[in-house]
């Protein structure tokens, strides 16, 4: 039996448990039954907290996605974590956390919100990529933030063509480990509007490391201020980052959903 919490960051779900480092952990097609929002838990990640590998962090944390792949890292996932691990030890003050993306640190701000330290953004290539899709053409900017994204600018993400080019573009053969894919659009130097097609799970109410990669490149290509704000479908995320050089933070919300337990 395995008891579970269920939690979110602006509407993008998890599961999220704790086990030994040596632990047997549910094979892809047991996370698949338990991902199906109509005959199991349902979430868009399951979020596996196992005992620090190193001194300098208080756990290490795995991630797999809805479709049972394994993943590097999760922008609203490690919020929950952290909020996971801030109520069950009662923790106050600023914590480092790894997965196989890396080292982040996570701050407990006021009013539910957490800040996270995602790291400085990667860019892959010097300038955007234009590639064909069938009859389209799209034009796109690949920047990792621990996991692989592509962000492209849209006029209106109402109007953006989530559902027919996400999908196309994530399983690419440009990316051989699959890709995220956001939709951009641009409202102010402060202000922006996001739509995620995820890695393995499809479009989400909100990615956390989809809001900061789009905030790398909004910034690098002059459009952004330092401080943005990033809507997404559920809910807004602050993103600060000074440019190259600098790390990018993340504040945002990880609320906790309900507790139970399955048959593992």
């Amino acid at each position: 039996m395995i008891r579970f919490t269920k939690m979110h960051g602006l509407g993008n779900d998890f599961v999220v448990f704790e086990t030994a480092a040596n632990a047997k952990l549910p094979s892809a097609e047991r996370w698949r039954a338990w991902s199906n929002r109509k005959t199991g838990i349902g979430f868009d990640q399951a979020l596996v907290i196992q005992p620090a590998r190193n001194a300098e962090t208080l756990a290490y944390y795995r991630i797999f996605n809805a479709d049972g792949g394994e993943v590097e890292q999760c922008g609203n996932g490690v919020r929950c974590v952290a909020e996971w691990l801030r109520r069950q030890r009662k923790l106050r003050g600023p914590i480092r956390l790894e997965s196989c993306g890396g080292v982040i640190e996570a701050r407990f701000e006021n009013e539910g919100l957490i800040s996270v330290d995602m790291g400085e953004p990667q860019f892959l290539d010097a300038e955007e990529i234009e590639l064909s899709i069938g009859v389209a053409t799209v034009r796109f900017t690949r920047v990792s933030m621990g996991n692989p994204h592509i962000v492209l600018w849209v006029p209106d993400i109402n109007a953006a063509p989530v559902a027919e080019i996400g999908p196309v573009l994530e399983s690419h053969r440009m990316f051989p480990q699959r890709t995220n894919v956001g939709f951009l659009q641009f409202i102010d130097s402060a202000h922006a509007r996001l739509r995620v097609f995820e890695r393995g799970v499809g479009e989400t109410l909100a990615c956390g490391t989809g809001a900061c990669a789009a905030m790398a490149v909004g910034r690098r290509s002059g459009r952004f201020e330092s401080s943005v704000a990033i809507d997404l479908p559920g809910g807004r995320l602050s993103l600060r980052w000074e440019g190259a050089g600098s790390h990018l933070w993340m504040t945002g919300p990880a609320l906790v959903s309900f507790e139970g337990s399955i048959e593992d």
